[in-house]
């Protein structure tokens, strides 16, 4: 990746040499956001026609405005420092307009994203989708997409820096091309003291978070504190993986949050 960048050979490129850990069928990196003009920096498909360009023009034509799948509106109060997270979404989980002239649309099944909330409220996007002919993104390719999202996005914003100084995506860090600092999400070494912890004390945090979870969404929660994945949960419980997902759903929503790593991050700061 870092030989392609500057390069027109970057987009695509990086399709081909993410396979190993995120077989996604397409990609694209974009700012959008009530205070700045949307801009679609690079976008590129592998193994299907290329409808990125499509799908961006669908998502102008008025879903933006009204787009919650980044975890917090558009319209909040801007973040008093920038902000990064891992996004991910199913085509199921986004409202209906959205749903169906973007994804539904054009296959589009699954997106995973790294995403900078910016200073202004806008949001910086580095996404990459599944589409309908593939097999679902599972929890360790998730992962695996995790422990390279800061390389991920400080490559995109040098190419972006290198091929269209035009288009600057405004880094909010001195360089950009350094991982380091940039991305603010749960590093293993801080959740293994969660981990660690037995269910029972992962139960008593979040109940001091939300008094309001039912015993089923608190065993959810505390298993995915411990880093089972679903299907793990699901044998554990005895539940399917869709009445898991459900669970977690609504837990989500008590808490007031969208993704697993947010769910670290209360638990952590509580």
């Amino acid at each position: 990746m870092v030989h392609r960048l500057g390069d027109n050979g970057f987009a695509p490129g990086l399709l081909q040499d993410l396979e190993p850990v995120l077989p996604a069928a397409s990609w694209s990196v974009y700012r959008t956001g009530h205070r700045c003009k949307p801009t679609l920096f690079m976008s590129a498909s592998r193994g299907v026609p290329d409808t990125t360009q499509d799908c961006w023009w669908a998502y102008l034509s008025g879903p933006y405005r009204s787009d919650r799948t980044w975890g917090r509106p558009f319209d909040e109060v801007p973040v008093a420092a920038p902000e990064t997270r891992l996004c991910h979404v199913t085509a199921t989980e986004v409202e209906g307009e959205h749903r169906a002239r973007v994804y539904e649309a054009h296959g589009v099944a699954e997106r995973v994203s790294v995403v900078e909330y910016e200073s202004d409220g806008s949001v910086f996007a580095v996404n990459f989708y599944r589409h309908q002919h593939q097999r679902a993104f599972s929890d360790r390719q998730i992962s695996a997409f995790e422990s390279v999202a800061p390389v991920l996005l400080a490559l995109t914003r040098k190419h972006i820096d290198l091929s269209h100084p035009h288009l600057h995506p405004a880094p909010l860090w001195p360089d950009a091309a350094a991982p380091g600092p940039v991305l603010a999400l749960p590093a293993d070494a801080a959740l293994a003291p969660l981990a660690a912890d037995g269910l029972p004390v992962l139960r008593m945090r979040l109940v001091r978070l939300q008094a309001e979870l039912t015993d089923r969404e608190l065993d959810v929660c505390a298993r995915l504190l411990q880093g089972m994945t679903h299907e793990g949960i699901a044998s554990d419980l005895g539940l399917s993986v869709p009445t898991v997902k459900t669970y977690r759903n609504r837990a989500f929503a008590r808490l007031g949050i969208h993704f697993r790593n947010e769910l670290f991050a209360r638990v952590l700061g509580g």
